[in-house]
Parts: structure tokens; C-alpha cells; sequence
């Protein structure tokens, strides 16, 4: 509330609140309760500022949630309820939390749920069944051990870039009763130097998506290492892309093998533009996005983790895709298409028989993971990765 670049979101908010009328919309303004430190108190007043600035752009907050870092007190609630004009119950703590997960529960608490029913004239009869989320939040906070995945990716400096990922492996973790602890390594500074050093104490290792050829030579790397040491390994978009062409380099015995979004001049192009973007100029929003379907191959290790489904549906966002023409030699090989798109004919999933869990998907599982419904392959990959390490313990007090 204030900037420039927030005023068409507010006045659209006013004229949706004033098309669909009293009880069909209703205002939550978020707002901060800074704790001065050298006064040893919490200040209301930037609170009652944002609710002025907001009823100047013709907007009365309903609710207000109020973020702090200590428990505000009957008499703060009372004066924030009298000086920006909203109901003493509508006066709701958001004080922080452990994890993000707590904060639903804490909401409840606050009655945010009431509150809410009551100002859209809804009936709140019904009590919420939150035995599924507390479930999982004490799972999550009870971990029965722990393992720790290398994200081999190019944009780790920048946490949010992978937050799907890293919430998918919470949801995972909670389902297997693990903690996973997440190490971020750049693909960019793997070398031949540090490789050994960076891989050390891995218990399974995911190579993440991106765009552009900086840093794939890294990730390349530590698809080999996974592969050849026996390592849980889990490859997404490019991370699936890179586990083929290092198939193709070390096992094929490909030569130069790559990708012609890196490599135009390939001379084994085993990752290609997509035959339908072969003759795209205007690139914008054109890749293969939204939700495609996939058949799964009977009795292979993606079918099982799928539940022994035949077909799933999973979204995808990537321009680029498994080369059709070296796919035979490949299965000869012994890394296998798991899983295909019949109406493309698009290569959706490798995976390697012989090897403990080493799994490719072009699409992108971790869009569709959440605590009700953890993706299967986080949960299947996190269940190698903690079978894998228990495996590595056992043999090393052998």
C-alpha cells in the first residue's frame, strides 16, 4: 500500500468489491506491527497509516492480519480495532511461526476462519478437519532421521528459483518421515578440482530444470556420478535432458553428444527443438506448456512409483526434447523410455533398469506436489535416497 506500482491492483480490488456487493467480498489487509527494540514495544501506527492510505483509495479493510514478532496484547488489538475502523474480533496475530506450515493452524486459532464466514454471512457450522495437515505437520517436525540430496542446479544463489522443488521434498519427507536436508550446488563451479569434494556425503541427487548452455557441463558431471556410483538419482527438464546426453557421451560412446539448444553444430543432436518449433521466430509463449498426458511402460520402476497407473497427466514447460532417432540405441543400452506421449510420440521419461532409482522426467512433478497430495516421484525418490543411505551405514560398520 503506497507504491505507484500497486494502484490498479487496488482499484481493481475497490471496483470488484463494489460490483459484486456487501457479504460477496470482503478486504484482508496484511499488514506489519514493528517491534522497536530500544522502546521495547510494538508501534500501530504504520498499521494505521496503510489502513488511511487504503480508505483513500476508496477501500475499507474487513479484516486485518497482523504480522509481528510477539504476542500482541488485548489493549494493542483494541486500539489497532478503534483506529482503523474494524470490528475488535476482525483484529487477527500473525505472529511467526517454525515453519510456514504452522501458520493455517495458527490462523484458526486466531479465528480468521469465524471472522471470515461471519462477514460473507456464511454459516460456520460445520467445524474444519484438519487431521490430514496435522498429520503431516507432525510428521514434518518429527523426523525419524534424515538424508541429505545435492541440488545440482545454475540458479542456486537465488533459493525461490527451486521453491517448488524444495516445498515438493518437505511434502515427500514428511510422507517417508525424514528430514531432507537440501545442499545447493552450483553447476557452473563443479570441476575437476572440487567434484569429488562437492558430491561427498550425497545421499541422492537431483538435477534441476534450467534454460541456456552455462552450467551444464557441471550437471552432466554429476549425472555420471550418480549413475556410476549407485547414487538415487532424479532429473528434471533439463536435469532429464542432461542425463541423456551423458549416456550418450560416456556410454554410447557419442562423441560431442549434446543438445541444439547449446550446440547447433551437434554431431549427435540426442536432445532437438521440437519438430513443431523448428519453424517458431516469435518465441514468446510458445513452448510445450499446460498439462500433456503420458503411458507408462509396463513393469517399469516409474510405473511403480505411479501406483501402477497406465497413464498420468503432468505439466510441462520446455522447448527442447529427446531425439526420436537415437531412442533404439539407447534401449539397446539399457536406458530405457519409460514413459511416452502417444499423440507426439514425445519421450516423457528415461529411466535405467539396472541402476538402484535413476529417473528422468521432461515435466515438471514438482508443480503438482502439495501436503495433501505429495507428488509420488519426490516421495518415491526420497524413499531410495533414505534406502540408500541406511544400505551405505550398514556397510560401513560391516
Amino acid at each position: 500500500v503506497g507504491d505507484i506500482e500497486s494502484l490498479p491492483y487496488i482499484e481493481s480490488v475497490r471496483q470488484l468489491k463494489w460490483e459484486l456487493g456487501d457479504n460477496n467480498a470482503i478486504v484482508v489487509h496484511l499488514t506489519l506491527v514493528p517491534y522497536l527494540s530500544a522502546a521495547g514495544e510494538l508501534k500501530t501506527k504504520p498499521t494505521q497509516h496503510s489502513v488511511k492510505t487504503l480508505m483513500e483509495s476508496g477501500i475499507q479493510a474487513d479484516i486485518l492480519v497482523c504480522r509481528t514478532e510477539h504476542e500482541l496484547s488485548d489493549e494493542i488489538k483494541d486500539k489497532l480495532a478503534l483506529f482503523c475502523n474494524v470490528k475488535r474480533e476482525a483484529v487477527i496475530q500473525s505472529i511467526d511461526a517454525s515453519t510456514i506450515y504452522d501458520v493455517p493452524i495458527m490462523m484458526q486459532d486466531e479465528g480468521l476462519d469465524t471472522v471470515t464466514l461471519k462477514k460473507l454471512g456464511l454459516s460456520d457450522s460445520t467445524p474444519p478437519d484438519l487431521t490430514q495437515w496435522n498429520e503431516f505437520l507432525d510428521r514434518h517436525k518429527h523426523p525419524k532421521s534424515e538424508v541429505t540430496v545435492g541440488l545440482i542446479g545454475k540458479y542456486v544463489e537465488l533459493q525461490d528459483s527451486y521453491k517448488s522443488i524444495l516445498e515438493s521434498f518437505i511434502h515427500a519427507g514428511a510422507i517417508n518421515e525424514v528430514k531432507v536436508n537440501v545442499q545447493p550446488i552450483h553447476s557452473e563451479y563443479i570441476t575437476k578440482a572440487n567434484f569429488e569434494q562437492k558430491m561427498t556425503g550425497l545421499d541422492g541427487i537431483l538435477v534441476a530444470p534450467g534454460f541456456g548452455e552455462r552450467g551444464i557441463e557441471g550437471k552432466v558431471k554429476a549425472v555420471r556420478y550418480a549413475r556410476e556410483n549407485g547414487i538415487p538419482f532424479l532429473g528434471i527438464c533439463l536435469g532429464m535432458q542432461m542425463a541423456v546426453i551423458e549416456f550418450a557421451r560416456n556410454v554410447l560412446g557419442l562423441k560431442g553428444a549434446n543438445s541444439t539448444e547449446m550446440d547447433e553444430e551437434t554431431a549427435h543432436p540426442v536432445i532437438s527443438l521440437m519438430e513443431e518449433q523448428k519453424t517458431i521466430t516469435n518465441k514468446g509463449g510458445t513452448m510445450r506448456l499446460g498439462a500433456w498426458d503420458c503411458e507408462l511402460k509396463e513393469g517399469s520402476l516409474v510405473q511403480k512409483v505411479y501406483h501402477g497407473k497406465k497413464d498420468i497427466s503432468e505439466r510441462h514447460r520446455h522447448r527442447y526434447e529427446f531425439n526420436n532417432d537415437y531412442k533404439e540405441r539407447f534401449e539397446n543400452a539399457g536406458l530405457i523410455a519409460s514413459g511416452i506421449n502417444t499423440a507426439t510420440n514425445l519421450v516423457e521419461i528415461i529411466e535405467l533398469p539396472d541402476h538402484p532409482w535413476f529417473i528422468g522426467v521432461q515435466y515438471h512433478p514438482e508443480y503438482r506436489s502439495t501436503v495433501d497430495n505429495p507428488h509420488p516421484l519426490f516421495v518415491g525418490f526420497i524413499k531410495a535416497v533414505q534406502a540408500h543411505k541406511k544400505q551405505q551405514t550398514n556397510a560401513s560398520m560391516a
